[in-house]
């Protein structure tokens, strides 16, 4: 019974291992030495197994030259004293140019003989031989007989008068002109005769009844020393007695001229032939006249 009881027991219960046999249980294997991981090699048997080839310290990178060399190398290589290059021969004293000669009191060039005794006294000098001109310029060689054709004009000869004008009169022998003075406006023709006047169909001394209006119309004549040896009919309106007596004495200096233009000169000189600008101003807005202001008022 005893027995039996033991193997219900034995397989009832399993051994409990003891705890030293469950200490190394628990235990893992041990790596083996740590994996006998491979010894490294010796410092000695490092240095005995072939070393790989080094880098060339880095390379082999040259080495930079230094400043002093980098300076030599970045100059160029001195031209021998700036090139040496020749001297140039220094021109004694700059250069020594030749003086020239200085001119003999600006040059005093001979003075040159008027033409007309240029032309006279060059035949007798060369014995009626022309001389030919160097400084002709064009290359072509002048004689001083080619110059006998200037003497008029640098001896001074005065220019031609103008021509004449021819006298200008009609059929019946009349010079017509018109004369204006102010707002009249006179037409006036001349022939010659006794000396006879007449203005708008009545006579001179009727229709000027002052004696200034008529000395005005007889300036001309005194003038031209022509009083008396015309006779003179004239048509004039416009304006009043004194701006048609001027109108009259101007259309009178024109006919004249036309009749005997060597007598504009004289007509001329006295003023008889220009035309008097000077007319009555206009009136201007807002004055009486063209210039009377209206009276001031203070009240």
């Amino acid at each position: 019974m005893a027995d039996e009881d033991k193997k219900a027991a034995d397989t009832q219960a399993p051994e409990q291992p003891d705890a030293a046999e469950q200490a190394k249980a628990a235990k893992p294997p041990e790596a083996p030495e740590k994996a006998e991981a491979p010894k490294q090699p010796d410092a000695a048997e490092q240095a005995k197994a072939p070393k790989p080839p080094e880098a060339p310290e880095k390379a082999e990178a040259p080495e930079q030259p230094d400043a002093a060399e980098q300076a030599k190398a970045a100059k160029p290589p001195e031209a021998p004293e700036k090139a040496k290059a020749p001297k140039q021969p220094e021109a004694p004293e700059k250069a020594k140019a030749p003086k020239q000669p200085e001119a003999p009191e600006k040059a005093q060039a001979p003075e040159q003989p008027e033409a007309s005794d240029a032309t006279a006294g060059a035949d007798e000098a060369t014995g009626g031989e022309a001389k030919p001109d160097e400084g002709a310029g064009n290359g072509e060689k002048r004689t001083l007989t080619d110059l006998a054709d200037l003497g008029g004009v640098t001896a001074g000869a005065p220019p031609p008068e103008p021509e004449t004008p021819e006298p200008k009169i009609d059929a019946q022998g009349r010079s017509y002109a018109t004369g204006k003075r102010k707002d009249a406006i006179a037409r006036v023709w001349i022939k010659p005769g006794s000396g006879r006047i007449t203005v708008n169909g009545r006579d001179w001394e009727t229709y000027f009844a002052r004696p200034v209006l008529r000395m005005i119309i007889d300036q001309p004549l005194v003038a031209a020393k022509r009083k008396g040896q015309y006779d003179i009919w004239c048509t004039v309106k416009g304006g009043g007695l004194s701006g048609q007596a001027g109108a009259v004495r101007h259309g009178l200096s024109k006919a004249l001229t036309s009749f005997e233009p060597d007598l504009r000169r004289v007509l001329r000189t006295g003023g008889f032939l220009t035309r008097d600008a000077r007319v009555v101003e206009r009136k201007k807005y807002g004055r009486h006249k063209a210039r009377r202001s209206h009276q001031f008022s203070k009240r």
